[in-house]
């Protein structure tokens, strides 16, 4: 498989949202700046997953129950976020593998809302190795993930083929920001992936 080219930027979780800055040291907080990605290849697990999108996400762990929105990349090649319900919604990158296929699939989420009130993945941080993730399909499929591992990474250092191009397994990824709040860079300092692997 072609190694995906991925400008890790912000993850794109914040796009076109001009939300409140947050100054403190570690505290996580949401940028406006997008990723830009490319279609990676899409490697089925059988043929007939192909239309079985991903609608539902529970993470009982950290009290996430919630719907799933598709978002793409937008004309100016960056990756769009939830609008039906921007803070609540998770957004699956639907030109990426779905859940239950070979490969990583990517679910992002907001952090915090205008204001610094929590939004959807205000507690991805507390998610432990074991902690179990529940997605359910349109095709009304459950399936069920368990949390590997965690990071935090600079934008420039974050392992792209890792989160987006891992076909190695079937995958479930989840992105958000983290660190603080970059005034000069109107983004913050990390990026934080959740790493899962379907059951």
């Amino acid at each position: 498989m072609t190694k995906l080219s991925v400008i890790f930027s912000v993850l794109g979780i914040c796009f076109g949202l001009l939300l409140s800055s947050c100054s403190q040291p570690q505290i996580q907080s949401a940028s406006k700046t997008p990723v830009e990605v490319s279609q990676p290849k899409r490697i089925l697990l059988q043929e007939a997953a192909r239309g079985d999108n991903p609608i539902h996400l529970l993470i009982a762990a950290i009290h996430i129950d919630t719907a799933i929105e598709p978002v793409g990349v937008l004309s100016t090649g960056n990756l769009d976020t939830p609008q039906n319900n921007p803070w609540e919604d998770a957004g699956w990158y639907r030109d990426g593998p779905r859940p239950g296929e070979q490969g990583s699939a990517v679910l992002d989420g907001h952090l915090n809302r205008p204001g610094g009130a929590p939004a959807v993945f205000w507690s991805l941080a507390s998610l432990k190795i074991g902690d179990e993730v529940v997605v359910t399909t349109s095709e009304g499929k459950t399936l069920r993930y368990r949390v590997t591992g965690s990071a935090r990474y600079a934008p420039q250092q974050a392992p792209l083929q890792e989160i987006f191009g891992n076909t190695q397994g079937s995958h479930l990824n989840l992105i958000t920001c983290a660190g603080y709040w970059l005034p000069s860079e109107q983004q913050t300092s990390l990026r934080m992936v959740v790493y899962t692997n379907l059951e």
